[in-house]
């Protein structure tokens, strides 16, 4: 009996494996006509994904840019703002009387009355210390340009300077006819 027992045994193992085959088969068999379908559906995704891209890539550079304008402008009225408020404080400075009187003796050399001013002129240069620099000027000039003349001018009042100036440009203007 017991010889017979496992011959159904192993019949019944086979007659499974044989089902299992058949239900593998045909579930092979319904893959392909689903991957087809997954497969399209997966490619008009990348196509639409591809269209969104590609339509919103334009828009989004175009924000980008215009932030970073922002940006700028931001930073341009923060720098506006700060030479606003330096001129108010130099304004406030300048209605100062006091602040007044020392820029002007400061810079224009102003003295209150009764005050003795003084003002001392630099030393004469010394043939020495001008010879190789007006030596290179000459060299250096245009041919009718005259390096002592240039030199005798940084010593003198700027004043004087003007008046030379003016009195050369008219010296060389054409006459009129």
């Amino acid at each position: 009996m017991g010889s017979d027992r496992f011959s159904t045994a192993a019949r019944l193992k086979a007659i499974g494996q044989e089902a299992h085959a058949r239900v593998y088969r045909a579930a092979a068999a319904r893959r392909p006509a689903r991957r087809n379908k997954l497969t399209g559906r997966a490619a008009l995704l990348a196509l639409v994904l591809c269209a969104l891209v590609i339509a919103l890539a334009y828009p989004m550079r175009q924000y980008i840019a215009q932030r970073s304008d922002i940006a700028d402008q931001r930073r341009e009225a923060q720098q506006a703002h700060q030479k606003v408020e330096q001129l108010r404080e130099q304004k406030a400075r300048w209605q100062d009387p006091e602040y007044v009187r020392t820029q002007a003796r400061k810079q224009l050399h102003y003295v209150m009355p009764g005050e003795n001013g003084y003002s001392v002129a630099s030393p004469a240069p010394t043939g020495d210390t001008q010879g190789a620099a007006g030596a290179k000027r000459k060299s250096a000039g245009s041919p009718g340009d005259d390096g002592g003349q240039a030199a005798a001018a940084a010593h003198r009042p700027w004043y004087a300077n003007l008046w030379d100036g003016v009195d050369h440009a008219d010296a060389a203007a054409p006459p009129r006819q």
